[in-house]
């Protein structure tokens, strides 16, 4: 099992989840957040003083088995591109290994939990 993270623009959540729901993965946490990478955030002055801004994102957290693992990631990227090619800010993908699963209303284990 595999936890896929990605920090995408607010605007392509959609587009991300009809992507999703065609490779048959149905199930993700969708979590408010804010930060920059090479965006470098916003810099603006207030009362005087130099500050950053955060750029607003969305970070998605999807576990999938090994075997949806390439189609999942696949699935993000093409959907959150803004444009063929992509552009900075567009977003970041993460896979981290998923060591357990269980589910709370049976408290099915593994894989069948996921």
């Amino acid at each position: 099992m595999k936890l896929i993270i990605a920090v995408i623009q607010p605007t392509k959540l959609g587009a991300v989840r009809e992507a999703l729901d065609k490779v048959e993965v149905q199930r993700m946490t969708v979590c408010d957040c804010q930060g920059f990478g090479r965006q470098r955030g916003r810099t603006e002055v207030y009362r005087g003083r130099e500050s950053i801004s955060l750029i607003r994102k969305i970070a998605l957290e999807v576990v999938v088995n090994d075997d949806f693992l390439d189609r999942s990631v696949d699935a993000i990227l093409q959907a959150a591109r803004t444009g063929p090619e992509g552009t900075v800010g567009d977003g970041n993908i993460f896979v981290l290994p998923a060591d357990e699963a269980v589910q709370l209303s049976d408290g099915a284990r593994g894989p069948g939990a996921v």
